[in-house]
């Protein structure tokens, strides 16, 4: 038998969008599937974690109509800029996404480093790959 993923708290938090409290509440009111490990901390299964991506959702989603689903809200950790184009890019958990925009684009967002950012991708093509 294959094994089973399986998440602790803080991580299902990150993939959730929310905080460690927050899931930790959850679990302890049902709302989301979890048992404790032989250490006692809590474990949520990937597969019930899955389950709960799908009917809810990630927390920080559906805040603006697109048809775009893929959503990397993150932390704008650096920008370079000519006079015509820019390079952003996000640190989102332990994502990093690079996006080219024009200058005017950074300018009219009032994008800085230090703030608060959303990638939205809308691919024709996705590659997905698995660590094994």
């Amino acid at each position: 038998m294959a094994d089973m993923t399986q998440f602790r708290i803080s991580e299902a938090a990150d993939l959730l969008g929310v905080s460690a409290d927050t899931v930790r509440r959850w679990t302890d009111s049902g709302r989301l599937p979890a048992t404790r490990d032989d250490h006692g901390h809590r474990i949520v299964q990937g597969a019930d974690l899955a389950a709960y991506l799908t009917a809810h959702g990630r927390a920080d989603e559906g805040t603006a109509n697109s048809s775009a689903r893929n959503r990397f809200a993150g932390l704008v950790t650096a920008i370079k800029s000519d006079a015509v184009m820019a390079q952003v890019e996000i640190q989102s958990g332990p994502h990093r996404v690079v996006s080219l925009m024009s200058r005017d684009a950074i300018n009219e967002l009032k994008l800085a480093i230090g703030d608060v950012a959303v990638a939205v991708v809308k691919s024709t093509t996705v590659i997905v790959e698995t660590p094994h």
